[in-house]
């Protein structure tokens, strides 16, 4: 999926509130860095979704580089893909592969 599809996912009225809703609620402190980190597990949950099955999901995961163990971690929770946990979704898909996507940083 490439970087405007993955924005226009993102970016649904939904999810824009939610945003909103969480920095009005941290009264903006620390807003950027809150809000960037926010999006980018949601852009990391919807290619999550994108990529549908455990053994896509694992496929791809290795195809980026990423250590098998983790690749069957995030895999194994495949049809869990907004609740798969932040750490492990982290490091798999890193700061690093929303740069070679061309993603702008917020903080």
């Amino acid at each position: 999926m490439g970087t405007g599809a993955l924005l226009e996912a993102a970016l649904t009225r939904e999810n824009l509130e939610a945003a909103w809703r969480r920095v009005k609620a941290n009264k903006g402190a620390p807003g950027r860095r809150e809000l960037d980190e926010w999006l980018r597990h949601r852009l990391r949950a919807i290619q999550l979704k994108q990529w549908k099955r455990g053994t896509t999901i694992y496929r791809e995961l290795l195809g980026l580089g990423t250590a098998p163990q983790f690749a069957r971690q995030v895999a194994a929770n495949g049809r869990c893909w907004w609740r798969n946990s932040g750490k492990a979704l982290n490091r798999v898909l890193t700061i690093a592969w929303f740069d070679r996507l061309g993603l702008p940083r917020l903080s």
